[in-house]
């Protein structure tokens, strides 16, 4: 290798550094997301094992918390998908860079739209993340009682 083309090599890891730093932005994403999957997983296994065995007055109220795991479910999937996705797209920009320099081709164009499809990836990702949080915290309510309890002994 020339003097000439170590510096180009530098060059173009200088700018894969912000795409591999996007990744890590992904990465810790994507972590939050799947513990977040994980932990209505295991709360579907336990509602499952105890909605046989629940009466039919509590059977109702357990198909129903169901019912929204599932949704839950459902937009972590696709979030971690979408996330997986962009994460896969950024991965293309950088070899895309190398192949570009490699082969001297302008390729801003392809790297362009790559990084463009890479966002709208993640975007949408969020998007669901952020209507999973939603759906969890509107399900779950805390009962009116133990608010005024605490607005009372607060007052005192």
């Amino acid at each position: 290798m020339t003097g000439a083309s170590i510096s180009t090599v530098a060059q173009i890891i200088q700018l894969s550094v912000a795409p591999v730093f996007l990744l890590a932005g992904i990465g810790g994403i994507l972590n939050v997301v799947a513990n977040r999957l994980a932990r209505v997983v295991d709360r579907v296994r336990s509602l499952e094992r105890d909605v046989g065995q629940s009466d039919l007055s509590l059977r109702g109220g357990d198909l129903r918390r169901l019912s929204v795991l599932d949704r839950r479910m459902r937009f972590c999937h696709w979030s971690i998908a979408l996330c997986v996705v962009a994460a896969l797209l950024i991965c293309l920009v950088v070899v895309v860079l190398f192949i570009a320099d490699l082969v001297s081709i302008n390729f801003a164009i392809p790297v362009s739209l790559l990084f463009i499809a890479a966002m709208i990836s993640l975007t949408i990702g969020l998007l669901l993340f952020l209507a999973e949080v939603t759906i969890a915290t509107r399900s779950v309510r805390v009962n009116e009682e133990f608010i005024s309890r605490g607005r009372a002994a607060r007052d005192r």
